[in-house]
């Protein structure tokens, strides 16, 4: 006699397996990507290389100047050379770069938790809070961001006194920046969200909690969010190498970073009237821009291919 079969019900256990699976296929079309993972590899040897370069030169010798020593080429004692006043350029790159990395991280966070937030709102919502939320952002965009950032940048210098963070000096031009970058940058992320949203909120899932009395919070938080994650991601790592540039420029025209905090923006504007008799000010500085931002855009890339689960290509 034929017995029913009953449906085995899932179990944390399965649940955790399939995390794992999907976890494990995610880190295999990353490795494919070659490029990406040669661009991770810079970025970490970046990484190490500015916070462990603390471990040989202190913020003192990155700040120290004496003019006898002004404008000398690399050689044994300063394998980079020294600047105008005779500052060690390797010590201020180590240091330039946790600051350069600070603000790029820091003011992408500030842009992700605005841009999600007024995406995920309005496209959850939809109807009139969908049509401010996008105007607001469309009148954003119209702005130009390089023209914002400079003029907002020369208003609020010099208005913050400076900070004193983790045994660091930062120069309250730093905290300027940052909050400047993070709200000139979440526009396309918003837009890039709640286009996410559109398409989560008609899912089954999500109705079905709906219609089960789900608040509007926990559906968000539950449901939405955790969906929303992959373009978040990739977003927030191009982001990274954007702010960096943005600092780059302003701190080179001289309305950013201000001294004695280093940068590597602020390191190129010291090379301006220098560049062809004292070249070592700007190539070391700028390949480092160069090096990070590219290798930032290769991991950027990587993770938007692997992220994406109809990405089953070789790469």
């Amino acid at each position: 006699m034929a017995t029913s079969s009953q449906a085995k019900p899932i179990t944390l256990n399965d649940q955790t397996t399939v995390n794992y699976s999907r976890a494990r296929r995610t880190l295999n079309r990353f490795l494919r990507h070659r490029v990406a993972v040669v661009g991770l590899v810079v970025l970490i040897a970046i990484v190490l290389f500015v916070t462990l370069g603390a471990l040989w030169y202190s913020e003192a010798d990155a700040n120290y100047n004496d003019t006898k020593r002004s404008l000398l080429a690399p050689n044994a004692e300063f394998p980079l050379g020294t600047d105008t006043i005779g500052r060690n350029i390797l010590a201020r790159i180590i240091y330039g770069g946790q600051i350069s990395m600070l603000i790029g991280v820091t003011a992408v966070t500030v842009s992700v938790l605005v841009g999600t937030t007024i995406g995920v709102f309005s496209g959850y919502f939809g109807g009139v809070v969908d049509s401010l939320l996008m105007r607001f952002t469309e009148a954003m965009l119209s702005i130009p961001s390089l023209l914002l950032l400079l003029v907002m940048a020369k208003f609020f210098s010099g208005r913050i006194p400076q900070q004193e963070f983790l045994g660091r000096t930062f120069s309250g031009s730093v905290i300027v920046i940052v909050v400047i970058i993070g709200l000139t940058s979440w526009m396309y992320l918003a837009r890039i969200v709640r286009s996410a949203v559109l398409s989560i909120r008609e899912t089954e899932y999500v109705m079905a909690a709906q219609a089960l009395g789900a608040t509007h919070r926990r559906i968000i938080l539950a449901h939405i969010l955790p969906n929303t994650l992959a373009p978040v991601i990739v977003a927030a790592t191009l982001g990274v190498a954007s702010a960096i540039l943005s600092e780059a420029y302003i701190s080179f025209l001289g309305v950013g970073v201000q001294p004695p905090t280093a940068t590597w923006g602020n390191l190129l504007e010291g090379s301006r009237r220098y560049i062809d008799d004292a070249p070592w000010l700007w190539i070391f500085p700028g390949l480092m821009i160069v090096l990070t931002v590219m290798s930032i855009n290769f991991v950027g890339d990587g993770l938007r291919d692997a992220l994406d689960p109809r990405s089953d290509k070789k790469i």
